[in-house]
């Protein structure tokens, strides 16, 4: 497949690593999402048992490289007989990198409801439930977008780390061509062009997000 020189089909190859990347930050922001949402609500639970678990599981993933993470899913789990594919053990991996982050995020974007919302929703009889439901948590939802696409940002780059596990996105992909070519500069400026054309419109989206929710909030303000 290889030559001795950077061609089409090395291009090719590269590209389909870069689908592999957009899809493994997919299923890692999609998963991710379900368990962070989990992990924020626990962070505000009324319980403080949640509280403090979901606290401690938060510091634990969050202290923990995710590099260490990959290796201790794909080979420690192999110590018991438990063998994943690649692209199982990365997506694993990142889920739970993932959720311990974005759990934070939608935390700190509950918290920062005025406390007048959670009043006003209180004198209404609202159930806990009911005042999350209905008037908390539509409210976090706005706020919470901005950062959550700024966030996806570093999903992206952060599963280069797959690599490492043997899964095939763009960064192993250009370890495989450049083993053949022995073309580095070339290949790794081109895997950061491509890096660079998936990330850099999600930061405009996120800066155009969060300059939409300023003016927003000061229209708003102007109102009141």
């Amino acid at each position: 497949m290889f030559s001795s020189g950077f061609n089409s089909a090395h291009l090719a190859f590269l590209l389909q690593g870069a689908v592999w990347t957009i899809i493994l930050s997919l299923i890692a922001f999609a998963g991710g999402s379900v368990v962070g949402a989990l992990v924020a609500l626990c962070r505000v639970s009324a319980n403080r048992w949640i509280r403090w678990a979901s606290y401690a599981y938060v510091q634990l993933i969050q202290g923990t490289p995710l590099l260490v993470l990959l290796f201790i899913i794909f080979f420690g789990l192999s110590i018991f007989g438990l063998s994943l594919p690649a692209l199982v053990a990365a997506s694993i991996g990142l889920v739970i990198y993932v959720s311990a982050y974005l759990g934070e995020i939608w935390r700190g974007c509950i918290e920062s409801v005025p406390a007048t919302q959670w009043e006003a929703a209180e004198c209404l009889a609202l159930t806990r439930t009911q005042r999350m439901r209905l008037v908390i948590l539509p409210q976090a939802l706005r706020i919470a977008v901005p950062p959550t696409v700024g966030f996806m940002v570093q999903i992206v780059k952060n599963t280069s780390l797959a690599s490492i596990v043997g899964f095939v996105e763009l960064v192993r992909a250009g370890q495989l061509i450049n083993n053949s070519i022995f073309q580095p500069f070339l290949i790794y400026m081109i895997i950061a062009l491509i890096y660079f054309a998936m990330c850099y419109p999600l930061s405009l989206w996120s800066r155009s997000l969060e300059r939409r929710q300023q003016f927003g909030m000061r229209a708003q303000a102007a109102n009141t």
